[in-house]
């Protein structure tokens, strides 16, 4: 057979003689020298894909990636400084809320006050015209009351005086009560 020679051939270059790798082809001392050409050229290979299309893609997304980052940080604290100008921009307009509100309270107790004070005044005064008058129809009542206890009493002293048995002088009993009277 033909093949025969050819396996015999083959053989001393780490093949059977049907054709197959003997153990593991990589290990054949024969054929490194075949596979260290192709492991240059395949590193090589890569290595101009990688420093040529690769590399400079990645440098670049990594530079785009750091601007965007340096300028995320930058907005962030714009952002921030912003955030403190608006909180001090607010606390500020609280304060002077708070101020204003307790100036319209203060305002509107001392209107209540003053109104309140006018109400007691004009009070007072009604109180006071009220107590005149109330005084003057006591006054007027003590008057009336004091000449019905003269005119009861002479009545009083008249009639004593007839039922005792003698006869009353209206003039000599009205000069005895009003002696009495006087004090």
């Amino acid at each position: 057979m033909a093949t025969e020679p050819i396996a015999e051939e083959i053989a001393g270059v780490c093949v059977d003689s049907h054709g197959s790798a003997i153990g593991m082809p990589q290990l054949c001392a024969d054929w490194i020298p075949n596979q260290v050409f192709w492991l240059l050229i395949t590193l090589v290979v890569i290595f101009f894909v990688l420093s040529r299309i690769a590399l400079p893609r990645i440098a670049s997304v990594l530079a785009e990636r750091q601007g965007t980052i340096t300028n995320d940080i930058a907005a962030a604290e714009e952002f921030k400084r912003q955030a403190g100008d608006a909180e001090k921009a607010y606390e500020k307009a609280l304060a002077d809320a708070r101020a204003e509100a307790q100036a319209i309270a203060q305002k509107t107790r001392d209107d209540i006050k003053a109104q309140l004070d006018e109400a007691t005044a004009e009070a007072d005064k009604k109180i006071a015209a009220k107590s005149a008058e109330s005084e003057k129809a006591i006054a007027e009542i003590r008057a009336s009351a004091v000449e019905n206890i003269e005119i009861v009493a002479k009545d009083a002293a008249a009639a004593i005086v007839a039922a005792l048995g003698g006869k009353a002088d209206q003039a000599a009993v009205s000069a005895a009560v009003d002696e009495r009277m006087k004090g």
